[in-house]
């Protein structure tokens, strides 16, 4: 590859992180940080962080190629609000509550679809609504009764398209900028293009509390015991690089061809073979861009409980696999996302979450050489009010 095709962020990123292996050293905090276990346990606490950060602010709760055309739509329920996000024949993605204004049934199932006519229409009494939210039709409308069919559609939810996601807020009538809230890391997303990948794979996950669960994908100290066989195979556990974006956070890991940048001229490098970016947008995304054409998204959503969440796990290729060989790849690639998660993460996680009453700890400790997990925990409590 010569230097005019050369990522100049990547070779930085390549040069910070082949530096920190040389000198066996990794990015980190100025301290070691003690998180006390209210903050996994404390019922009260995590019915207020959840509404504060998970209902106040920007989600991205679908990547903007889950909605292609006019007419698609996607419908999931996280935290007890049944959302429904659709695009509109003028292109626009817009998301509401999935209720019906007559008597709140929901007019779709969770899952993705689409309809040609641009019109959904409830199950319960068959109102209808456009892809825009409005009533457009009512069943018996001249037996209804007076209604003013401009206040009755769809109640909306604050919605923005950006850096390849559709984001969205929970609570009716919140609302937030979204360059604000990304700032400098809407640059970084949308280096990674998103919008032009393809969706070959997506599963929900059940899994521990959302803090337990999500320390896992903040830090790589882990890698090397939990993860011999399937992600920690090729990767250096315990080195990073680490940038912030307010509560966001973009950090790197080296492959274990790393060191091998050092007896090559910069001018032949070629860092994605040798680097492995994670961009961790806050409260609840993470997007792992992987060697060979391979990208895994994961949005971790707390569950009812304080010991539960739901991850939606996404598998995304660079191109439609076609070819028997693309689509092995393809395959083997979800598989291990699918058990570096399930079979080891969570797996671990869920005997964490069960051990925490048990009073072998008062306060979690997180590393100087984990200041991804002290970044998040700060953002968590200066977001919260906690």
């Amino acid at each position: 590859m010569s230097a005019n095709h050369q990522d100049p962020t990547k070779m930085a990123l390549a040069r910070r992180l082949l530096d920190h292996h040389l000198a066996g050293t990794t990015a980190m905090a100025p301290d070691i940080m003690r998180q006390t276990l209210d903050a996994y346990l404390d019922q009260d606490r995590f019915d207020h962080e959840i509404d504060r950060i998970f209902k106040h602010l920007p989600l991205a709760m679908a990547l903007s190629l889950e909605l292609p055309n006019p007419g698609d739509y996607r419908a999931l329920t996280k935290m007890g609000v049944p959302v429904l996000m659709m695009r509109g024949k003028d292109g626009k993605a817009r998301a509401f509550i999935n209720a019906c204004r007559h008597r709140g049934a929901p007019l779709c199932e969770d899952g993705h679809g689409g309809t040609a006519s641009g019109k959904l229409t409830c199950p319960y009494h068959a109102w209808t609504y456009d892809t825009e939210g409005k009533l457009v039709g009512m069943f018996g409308a001249s037996t209804f009764g007076d209604l003013d069919r401009e206040t009755a559609g769809l109640t909306e939810l604050f919605c923005e398209e950006h850096s390849g996601f559709i984001w969205v807020i929970l609570t009716p009538g919140e609302r937030h900028n979204m360059d604000d809230w990304l700032g400098d890391f809407a640059e970084r997303l949308q280096t990674l293009e998103l919008e032009d990948w393809y969706l070959y794979d997506q599963r929900e996950i059940p899994g521990p509390g959302w803090k337990v669960t999500w320390d896992g994908y903040l830090e790589g100290y882990h890698q090397a015991a939990v993860h011999p066989e399937t992600v920690g195979k090729n990767t250096i556990a315990n080195l990073m690089t680490h940038d912030t974006y307010g509560p966001h956070q973009r950090f790197v890991f080296g492959r274990k061809s790393l060191g091998e940048l050092a007896d090559i001229p910069e001018e032949e490098w070629n860092p994605d073979d040798h680097i492995r970016l994670i961009h961790s947008g806050f409260p609840n995304l993470s997007i792992s861009g992987i060697l060979g054409g391979f990208c895994l998204v994961s949005q971790v959503y707390p569950g009812p409980g304080i010991d539960q969440t739901t991850t939606v796990q996404t598998v995304l290729t660079s191109h439609k696999p076609e070819t028997p060989e693309d689509i092995a790849a393809a395959d083997e690639f979800s598989e291990l996302g699918r058990k570096a998660i399930v079979e080891e993460d969570y797996k671990l996680g869920f005997k964490i979450q069960a051990g925490l009453s048990a009073g072998g700890n008062t306060h979690f400790m997180f590393g100087r050489n984990e200041p991804t997990l002290q970044h998040f925990h700060k953002w968590v409590e200066k977001l919260s009010g906690t």
